[in-house]
């Protein structure tokens, strides 16, 4: 049976977009499974805005969006899902073009559309028909009463169907208990523990994605005073962040939440790191070692992990050889970084600073020049001028990223989404 999805909704009209991305960055960390953003003004310059809002989002959260918005022309479902959106979510009562929604099925794929209903469209229409007329995969249902009426018509239905449901009215029990319905769509979480929801579902038998041990408690190898030491670990670049214990309390406290909760041997007390600093460390993932005695924690760390004001713990050196990183990703996000601060802050005589100065056509001059170097090189038997032209090819590439605004985060989030 497939997980049952917790999704907030965020209405970003008449919104700064700095609540929308602040907003969506609580409930990310907060357990929802993914996001419904959505703004369907008709006015040009407040979809740009839209559009922006949503990008800058999307580089905050590490969990799916969908994006509801106006639909006049493909570009504008295509603007959308470029902003790193899953799918895109069009709304019938306003839907401008069925050509446009049918061409960008046609080019992304149906299953990145969704077409939104109120109750009475619903049972007004044939929806049937409309989904399929335009080549839609998911269907988002709104404002519903519960009941046996809803249950037969959506029986009657062999797509994806998510509820948009303030909870107000209706029990969050029963819209998940439809077969046909994959999440909730809500705004009723705001400020609240939605891992606690997803526990209390779990305990009435509905399957969703929360924490749960793999392994008891009780197999851990623990040291004298019954605890286990704990490594944490950044999710994404692997930096080590620090190293506390556990014990079974303080376990079970971090799979419940979702936050990382340790026993403060000091303080002889259950410390949940960030409540005093705010410098919460979100669970992505817990290991065990193959001796069962040291668990690996990769964290979403928010702030500093260590209570010095450092980012890491291990910030003093002892003994230190030199070395070449070579780990790609690293060398990469350094030198991007090295990039965009030359943008930021001039320094006379660089020559990316040159490139900068001379504009986006001297850099897209350059990235053709170095990618017809690559295909010239790669005719070469000898590969060492192909590395040198790929790194000079690579270099102006990230050159053109930070001049348009793009990161390796986006493109790594593209990637994910292609697989």
């Amino acid at each position: 049976m497939n997980n049952k999805k917790i999704i907030p909704f965020i209405n970003a009209e008449n919104e700064m977009e700095s609540s929308v991305v602040e907003l969506a960055s609580q409930y990310a960390l907060n357990g929802a499974d993914e996001l419904f953003i959505y703004n369907y003004a008709k006015d040009e310059a407040t979809r740009e805005e839209f559009i922006a809002t949503l990008k800058k989002a999307g580089k905050n959260i590490d969990i799916p969006f969908i994006a509801g918005c106006y639909v006049e022309r493909f570009e504008d479902v295509k603007k959308a899902l470029y902003t790193g959106a899953c799918a895109v979510v069009v709304k019938k009562e306003i839907l401008k073009s069925q050509e446009a929604v049918l061409e960008a099925s046609k080019r992304f794929g149906k299953n990145k559309l969704f077409l939104e209903l109120s109750e009475e469209e619903f049972y007004d229409t044939d929806v049937k028909q409309d989904l399929e007329k335009m080549e839609i995969g998911g269907l988002v249902l709104k404002h519903v009463n519960t009941g046996d009426k809803l249950e037969n018509a959506l029986m009657k239905l062999d797509t994806q169907v998510i509820i948009r449901d303030s909870l107000v009215r209706n029990d969050l029990l029963t819209l998940c208990s439809y077969e046909q319905v994959k999440g909730i769509s809500t705004n009723h979480f705001e400020n609240k523990s939605i891992m606690k929801v997803k526990r209390s579902l779990l305990a009435e038998g509905v399957p969703v994605n929360a924490f749960e041990s793999a392994v008891p408690f009780s197999e851990f190898k623990l040291n004298k005073d019954g605890m286990i030491p704990v490594v944490a670990q950044d999710y994404k670049t692997n930096e080590v962040l620090m190293v506390a214990y556990m014990n079974e309390e303080a376990y079970n406290k971090t799979v419940e939440t979702g936050k990382m909760t340790y026993w403060s041997r000091s303080r002889n007390e259950l410390w949940c790191k960030g409540d005093t600093s705010g410098h919460y460390q979100y669970v992505m993932e817990l290991k065990l070692d193959c001796d069962k005695d040291t668990i690996l924690a990769k964290v979403h760390q928010i702030g500093a992990a260590c209570h010095t004001g450092n980012r890491t713990c291990f910030f003093t050196d002892l003994v230190k050889k030199e070395f070449d990183n070579v780990n790609p990703l690293m060398v990469l996000n350094e030198e991007y970084d090295i990039i965009a601060d030359r943008k930021k802050n001039p320094k006379e005589g660089s020559y990316t600073n040159y490139l900068f100065d001379k504009g986006i056509d001297k850099i897209l001059k350059k990235c053709g020049e170095e990618a017809t170097e690559i295909v010239i090189a790669a005719k070469n038997p000898e590969a060492e001028e192909l590395k040198y032209e790929i790194s000079d090819f690579l270099y102006h590439m990230m050159v053109l990223m930070v001049e348009c605004g793009v990161d390796w985060n986006d493109i790594m989030k593209e990637l994910a989404n292609r697989r």
